[in-house]
């Protein structure tokens, strides 16, 4: 296996964790369901190189078409996602303001959210379903008041976001965007985790997002306004980081809200995240059933 990649997937009706190859999955929960139940077990232990050293030396079990990937973290503690983090983006509201001092923040449910492969719910609610392509860090290490020196010590994973938003709930209270953000499966998580190297392996992703194959935000994770390090020292500061907990670092410009005229996801739309040394995070789009 040339890179470790980590997935939560469904297969014949039981939910199971392994290692995506490029000749199929190896289904590693079934060899460590007593140690680590999930993947969120193998991160605290700091297992993960174990598990994928392993996979390198096992066949496959499945075939990655008779997989259906789920998030790769079942049920995290936290998911704290950032938002106007990348200079365009903060350009984009149009509002004549510098740079944010701190970073703007807000959680997201694990409902809110599918895996690889499915489609997002477009609610019944509101038609202004919208993309935003971001890359996404797994805590690894527990940690509060992390210093930004040792804060990358506390990254296990990184895997890629689709954090689909509402946009006009968003704008229904004063001071908040969570109901915008929480639409049951409205997000796309995925399609795997890879576990973290080094610095040089999140300083400077080209991150884009395509709609039917069309870019419609690309940019680098070396322009974010408030880098890796930063956010989780922030974070830490007024909660403490535990494994599995998903910290989504921003999107770039080019959300269809912010296009003239505006132009939103509709049923039949090919959503595609796409980081380089990552892979690529494909969603569909569907209206929510009666």
């Amino acid at each position: 296996m040339t890179t470790p990649r980590l997935a939560t997937f469904t297969v014949n009706g039981l939910t199971r964790y392994g290692a995506v190859c490029d000749h199929g999955v190896v289904d590693l929960s079934a060899r460590h369901a007593n140690d680590y139940p999930t993947l969120r077990e193998v991160i605290a232990a700091g297992a993960l190189q174990r598990i994928v050293d392993e996979a390198d030396h096992t066949a496959p079990d499945f075939a990655r078409d008779k997989v259906v990937f789920q998030p790769p973290i079942p049920q995290p503690e936290k998911i704290i996602c950032v938002g106007v983090n990348y200079p365009e983006r903060n350009a984009e509201y149009k509002d004549n303001t510098e740079a944010p001092k701190f970073p703007s923040m807000f959680m997201r449910t694990a409902r809110s959210f599918v895996g690889h492969g499915a489609s997002l719910v477009r609610p019944k609610a509101s038609k202004l379903l919208d993309y935003e392509g971001e890359l996404t860090l797994v805590i690894g290490k527990p940690g509060r008041h992390i210093a930004e020196a040792d804060a990358l010590d506390h990254v296990a994973a990184i895997t890629l976001c689709n954090e689909g938003t509402i946009r006009d709930w968003v704008r229904h209270a004063k001071f908040n965007v969570t109901q915008g953000k929480n639409f049951d499966h409205t997000g796309g998580l995925g399609p795997w985790i890879l576990p973290f190297t080094d610095e040089a392996q999140i300083a400077d992703i080209r991150l884009t997002t395509r709609v039917n194959g069309d870019i419609r935000q690309d940019d680098r994770t070396s322009r974010m306004i408030f880098g890796f390090r930063y956010l989780i020292h922030y974070i830490s500061t007024f909660t403490t980081l535990v494994p599995g907990d998903l910290i989504i670092t921003g999107t770039p410009a080019g959300a269809g809200a912010r296009s003239d005229p505006p132009v939103y996801l509709k049923p039949g739309d090919i959503i595609e995240v796409e980081a380089d040394g990552i892979g690529v995070l494909r969603n569909g789009v569907v209206d929510e059933a009666d």
